[in-house]
């Protein structure tokens, strides 16, 4: 069996705008694109939480919907355990549903408030068929206790709103974990909870990787968030990846846009001063996206081939990969 269970080959999301109904009758007017994810490649291997960073609006969760075909892409490759899953029909689709699931960023809007807990959790095992009956109960149970909400009895009656909000993470993570996925698409799960909370959220999810071997992508804006869960990561900026590797690209970042994340998180010390990188102007707009280099715009570096081409994604170090004209 190979190391890697997710290779991500050029795929691309882009969303058609809509024409008014006169251009459209006339065939005026060329036809425009969202382009929200555009090229983007990676893998994650067996075992491994490879993370996603970026901006809020840089195609991070476009990209974790678009590999679970949640979303449809709009071309490149999706290879999941040796399938193409962008080629896949369906009805084909759905058994590997099974394998992948995800984690959503409020554990609220991803419930439906009339259910109990003991339905919600369930419900996957009813939409696939798996078991019924006492069966179904136990299996729920059992998730319960997985995710540490003991007795497990006593939540299998109560409705989300009853619940903490650390309380609702945990039972949409045994909600995910009741299938017995191979991977799980993590978006942003402790962003939307209390410091204090995030922590055994976090420790959750690793013992989970430790004990049962999942593999995750991780989807962050957190930084430090990221540099502690993850053992590789890419940065995203405006749909592509500027910068991916192991711990390089947050503790030795070379991509400009980087440096200027890197720059922006707290560091617990007083006396510590992050050198500035400063960034001008706001991020450009996916539908008309500048040429070459996309940061070029708001680089404080950007030469004349930064506006001409665009730079690939290449390896400047083992296991760092930078896209980027200046070698930084």
């Amino acid at each position: 069996m190979s190391d890697t269970i997710l290779e991500v080959k050029d795929m691309r999301k882009w969303y058609p705008l809509r024409r008014g109904t006169l251009s459209r009758i006339l065939g005026r007017g060329k036809q425009e694109y969202v382009k929200a994810v555009d090229g983007v490649s990676f893998r994650v291997d067996r075992g491994e939480i490879f993370g996603l960073a970026g901006e809020s609006g840089c195609g991070k969760t476009t990209i974790g919907k678009t590999i679970l075909r949640l979303i449809e892409p709009t071309s490149g490759e999706i290879v999941f355990n040796g399938v193409d899953m962008a080629t896949l029909s369906e009805g084909k689709i759905k058994p590997m549903r099974r394998q992948m699931q995800i984690i959503y960023q409020d554990p609220y809007e991803s419930m439906n408030p009339r259910m109990r807990i003991e339905q919600t959790i369930s419900e996957p095992l009813r939409v696939h068929k798996l078991a019924s009956g006492k069966e179904l109960e136990g299996r729920v149970l059992q998730a319960l206790e997985d995710v540490e909400l003991t007795p497990p009895q006593d939540f299998l009656h109560r409705y989300p709103y009853e619940l903490s909000g650390g309380q609702r993470q945990r039972v949409a993570v045994a909600r995910t974990l009741i299938l017995n996925p191979s991977f799980i698409v993590a978006d942003e799960p402790v962003s939307m909870l209390d410091v204090s909370i995030r922590a055994g959220i976090l420790k959750l999810l690793l013992k989970l990787r430790e004990e049962r071997g999942i593999s995750y992508l991780y989807i962050t804006h957190d930084l430090a968030t990221a540099k502690h869960l993850c053992d590789r990561i890419a940065i995203i900026y405006l749909g592509k990846i500027v910068e991916a590797g192991s711990a390089e690209p947050l503790t030795e970042p070379l991509h400009p846009y980087t440096q200027a994340l890197v720059a922006a998180v707290p560091v617990p010390d007083p006396t510590f001063a992050a050198p500035p990188v400063k960034i001008v102007g706001e991020v450009p707009t996916p539908i008309h996206p500048p040429s070459g280099c996309r940061f070029h715009p708001r680089c404080p570096y950007a030469t004349e081939i930064c506006a001409r081409e665009e730079p690939p994604l290449v390896e400047v170090k083992p296991g760092h990969k930078v896209a980027c004209h200046l070698g930084l």
